[in-house]
């Protein structure tokens, strides 16, 4: 009796916990297929069955990075898992028309009020940039820090 469960079962169980890209599933699943074209044809299958979706993939993953990074970061993570350019194209505009409402929300939420020096300013400059700020909204955002402390 085999009790090691088969490629699909692999597949579904990953899949019932959350999205993944299919990059990001056959990196998972790779050490366990028999054959690379066996794993390519599980994959097919689960796309055509609507188990395995860039969309869902793409959505779930906007929506839960969304409150704490910026459109940059988010382009390139997912770049990284294997999203195709149409599918990111698609979501940018509405990843750029809230990046400011998210970075000052994080700016404050972190740091609360404007820099006293240029060594503060630097420090909170390079936290939103590691959070995937462009430079034109970090200066948006911290231009309205100024203005609302005078």
């Amino acid at each position: 009796m085999n009790d090691k469960p088969t490629l699909e079962t692999r597949a579904l169980r990953y899949l019932a916990r959350r999205e993944y890209s299919r990059f990001e599933l056959e990196k998972k699943l790779s050490a366990h297929a028999s054959s690379p074209q066996s794993l390519i044809n599980l994959l097919d299958q689960l796309e055509l069955d609507g188990c395995l979706s860039a969309e869902r993939f793409v959505e779930q993953a906007t929506r839960t990075r969304r409150a704490r990074f910026g459109s940059r970061r988010i382009v390139r993570e997912l770049k990284d898992k294997g999203i195709e350019e149409h599918l990111i194209a698609q979501i940018l505009p509405d990843l750029k028309e809230t990046d400011f409402e998210t970075a000052l929300h994080i700016w404050q939420k972190k740091f609360g009020a404007p820099p006293d020096d240029l060594k503060a300013r630097g420090r909170q400059i390079r936290f939103l940039i590691n959070r995937g700020f462009s430079s034109d909204i970090i200066r948006q955002v911290l231009l309205q820090a100024e203005k609302e402390r005078i």
